[in-house]
């Protein structure tokens, strides 16, 4: 227990084991403090300690938690730890920082920092100033060998406009008031939780949800609807209550970040998302929630080309079907020339005039007749007049060819550039 005691030289803990836990809550270090290689086989308690000058802290090894909430930090500092936790609830830095972890899961709720800070998982054990890799043998149960992920459970209330988060696991990142965070810097292989993808036959109409990134609090709001399907992760204590209004906010600034790090595809998933939270929202009047309906159900919001093709393919074999049964013409008009001939010769004029189409009859569904509507339905896709004789029934059923299904090829590929767009 070192509480409120103060370190006016340099600190050294060097290959330190503290049996239990380790307080040293509002303790102040003046000068460096050096935890190379000590193990700590309890909590590490540093709430509200001040490091005046501290350049590193660690690499270190926790069993439980590392308690830096409320502390603070006046100058560059690099912390390494291999830990089960880290708590950095309103933790200050005064300077730039660097956060080097292992296996822990950080919770960063409203610190404060106004340079730089990077929050980094380390794939390698931590390597000591001589040479040899920091020991971490000592957890209750070894972590799964090469599963060295970093967690981040929270960053709410943070200003992330100098934030820099690095090759984490952000699938239980809550992100609700973060402030800035269309600047966040992703690097590495930043990952995000998905959404179900089982088909749920037992609603109707059944759902089907496309795998995305979908972050955690999406999750939570969908798992508390009263018709949720199964999949989505229940809220955690303490998560709080989020819905449409406060995600798609989120959405569109993580967009933004992705679209700045030139990663389009990425920021393809949070636009659906967006776009997902828009739709469900109570605050936009029926008429745009139709719209939004419509386009998420035609294309994905222009994000899903199997689903535009899918409805292009049924657009194009009911159009084929209504020709045939009743657009195309019994026969193909001939033109006629009418005419006087002059007993004594001199001009003779002819009028030339084509038969009206007449409706068909007998067989309608031949080959001869699905090629010609086959070749109709064709033209209209790329708004190509089919030049065939129609039924005035047929003249509208290719109007409306004509409109809507080059419509659904131009959200097709839209999609598919949304995906492949670098």
């Amino acid at each position: 227990m070192f509480d409120s005691a103060t370190f006016e030289g340099g600190t050294t803990f060097g290959s330190a084991t503290f049996e239990r836990d380790a307080v040293f809550q509002a303790a102040t270090f003046e000068r460096d403090a050096w935890f190379d290689s000590a193990t700590f086989k309890g909590d590490a308690w540093f709430r509200s300690a001040t490091f005046v000058v501290a350049d590193r802290v660690g690499p270190l090894v926790c069993t439980g938690r590392v308690v830096l909430s409320g502390a603070v930090f006046g100058g560059p500092v690099t912390l390494s730890l291999a830990a089960r936790r880290l708590e950095c609830r309103r933790t200050r830095w005064s300077s730039t920082a660097e956060i080097r972890l292992r296996y822990a899961t950080v919770d960063f709720a409203h610190a404060v920092f106004e340079y730089p800070l990077t929050i980094a998982a380390e794939p390698d054990p931590f390597v000591l100033t001589d040479g040899r890799q920091l020991a971490e043998d000592v957890f209750p149960i070894p972590p799964i060998p090469g599963d060295h992920r970093v967690r981040v459970a929270s960053l709410r209330g943070v200003d992330a406009a100098h934030l820099v988060l690095s090759d984490l696991d952000l699938s239980g990142c809550l992100f609700a008031g973060t402030v800035h965070l269309d600047q966040l810097r992703l690097e590495g292989a930043c990952t995000f939780d998905t959404a179900p993808p089982a088909v749920h036959w037992r609603r109707w109409p059944p759902v089907r949800f496309t795998e995305r990134r979908v972050l955690a609090e999406e999750h939570h709001w969908r798992a508390s609807q009263p018709r949720a399907v199964r999949g989505w992760n229940v809220a955690v204590l303490g998560a709080g209550r989020t819905g449409p209004l406060q995600l798609a906010p989120v959405y569109r600034a993580l967009r933004k970040a992705f679209e700045d790090g030139k990663h389009e595809p990425g920021a393809a998933d949070f636009y659906y998302g967006k776009m997902e939270m828009r739709r469900h929202a109570d605050d936009i009047p029926r008429s745009e929630r139709g719209l939004l309906t419509a386009y998420w159900a035609l294309s994905g919001y222009g994000l899903r080309a199997s689903r535009a093709l899918a409805w292009l393919g049924a657009a194009m074999l009911l159009t084929i079907f209504l020709l045939m049964a009743f657009g195309l013409a019994q026969d193909t008009p001939k033109q006629t020339a009418t005419g006087t001939v002059l007993a004594g010769g001199g001009k003779v004029t002819f009028e030339i005039d084509k038969d009206d189409p007449q409706n068909p009859t007998g067989n309608r569904f031949t080959g001869e007749r699905f090629e010609k509507a086959l070749n109709v339905t064709l033209n209209s896709v790329v708004f190509r007049s089919s030049g065939q004789g129609l039924t005035t029934a047929g003249t509208y059923i290719e109007m409306t060819s004509r409109l809507t299904e080059p419509v659904l090829l131009g959200l097709a590929v839209l999609a598919v550039r949304n995906r492949v767009k670098r």
